[in-house]
């Protein structure tokens, strides 16, 4: 039986559940492929750490060229994470004739285009299942099961930490703070969860989806991207009496010869799909013109479901191997010649309704100012909650508005915000009514 010989880039939590793939299942694995899938060495610069799982003598190193320029090594699982030295390191490998399979978002998000045309010009795969998802199958079924439709739109819960966040504020009334410290403490949030909560890591996902489902060269630093960490217990309980659930939404729509592509806090109607997904879980609503909409749910991270993805990954590699079969479906779903250029539709143009939430002086005339600079900027409302007076130094006042355009609004919370009875800047959430 036919040998395929794997390097591995990376012993983490991801790496560790990869490495207990290749231990748990080898003749499932053999099985399924027809040959065998062999690792024979993995690269970390911690050598000592006890991850839970044994390997051979020999098979851990601190030196990752070992893996890059054995020529016997066909596939290199890239799971160091960030921008470099992973980059470097992949480059090299695929200049050396090897596959590369990786759940690095971060790295393709921003040097996607440079890898993928060194991958073609080299005749080898670049496979990232893992990069977005987690454990679901979303990228292969973009490429190939769905391969026929001309997406409009793919929204997305893409981050685990945000949506346990925002799940545990709206179940048990707490706030921000208090919940990503319960967060850090069971694993779901790293020690700086600055990529997570501030929606970056979102960000990284959606540009790789749009690129995929659109057929573009996404630049990632276009992406409009906000995060969560000003979203309160309050926020949360106010959406839910007018109806909705408030996510991390990734969006990507595509406007006409525009595309929209926006990561932030959205108010999405309570009843819908996308909104029954909560805590660590992920899911990914794509649009196509044959398909109509399709859910993917499923976990979004973790070493188990993501090391599932990366053998996912790893198995598609080895059965080309094993026919002789170059690039059997390229990177992005299309060559890279036919990837086309677009162009961002900027956020002031966007057309949506607005969640509003003001904090105040208790004291007469309040509400009319602000109603009085809605009005002045075109801007209707649709519903308002106003708590009865009380002594409290501050109170908040809330607009639910109808259809307006974002520098509208912008311009005039803008105004508001500078008015002396605002007692901190307002709080702007975007609400977005149809999914399909």
């Amino acid at each position: 039986m036919q040998n395929i010989k794997v390097g591995l880039l990376g012993f983490g939590t991801i790496g560790t559940g990869v490495v207990r793939a290749f231990q748990k299942n080898p003749g499932l694995l053999a099985s399924r492929l027809g040959a065998r899938l062999e690792l024979v060495r993995i690269a970390d610069l911690d050598t000592t750490t006890d991850r839970g799982v044994q390997v051979a003598p020999g098979l851990l190193t601190d030196d990752a060229h070992t893996l890059l320029n054995d020529p016997e090594i066909q596939i290199i699982i890239e799971l160091i994470g960030g921008y470099e030295p992973a980059r470097t390191f992949v480059l090299q490998a695929i200049r050396n004739g090897k596959h590369i399979v990786t759940a690095n978002k971060a790295l393709l998000a921003k040097h996607g285009e440079e890898i993928f045309r060194a991958a073609e010009e080299a005749g080898v795969n670049v496979m990232f299942e893992a990069a977005v998802g987690g454990g679901i199958p979303v990228i292969s079924a973009i490429k190939e099961n769905l391969g026929a439709n001309d997406f409009s739109a793919v929204y997305g819960i893409l981050n685990g930490t945000c949506n346990y966040v925002l799940t545990r504020m709206d179940e048990e009334g707490e706030d921000f703070a208090d919940v990503l410290v319960e967060a850090q403490r069971h694993g779901y949030a790293e020690a700086d969860p600055t990529f997570d909560v501030e929606g970056i890591d979102t960000a990284h996902k959606l540009a790789l989806l749009i690129s995929l489902c659109f057929g573009t060269k996404v630049d990632f630093d276009q992406i409009y991207t906000e995060g969560i960490s000003r979203v309160t217990a309050l926020d949360i309980e106010y959406a839910r009496d007018f109806g909705y659930k408030l996510k991390l939404l990734a969006i990507g729509k595509r406007d006409g010869e525009q595309i929209e592509a926006r990561v932030h806090p959205t108010m999405i109607p309570a009843n819908y799909s996308l909104s029954s997904i909560s805590g660590v879980f992920n899911s990914i609503r794509l649009v196509g013109d044959f398909s109509g909409p399709v859910m993917l749910s499923g976990y979004g991270a973790g070493m188990l479901a993501t090391a599932s993805a990366v053998m996912g990954d790893v198995l598609a590699v080895a059965r080309d191997l094993r026919t002789n079969t170059s690039i059997r479906v390229p990177a992005m779903g299309c060559p890279q010649s036919q990837l086309k250029s677009c162009t961002i539709k900027p956020m002031d143009q966007l057309v949506t309704s607005y969640y509003l939430r003001f904090n105040v002086k208790d004291q007469p005339g309040v509400l009319a100012q602000i109603a009085g600079i809605l009005g002045k900027y075109d801007i209707s409302i649709e519903s308002m909650i106003q708590p009865h007076r009380h002594e409290a130094e501050a109170v908040p006042i809330v607009f639910m508005t109808h259809v307006a355009e974002e520098r509208s609004v912008a311009a005039a919370v803008a105004e508001i915000n500078r008015l002396d009875v605002i007692q901190e800047e307002a709080l702007l959430i975007r609400i977005e009514e149809n999914l399909e």
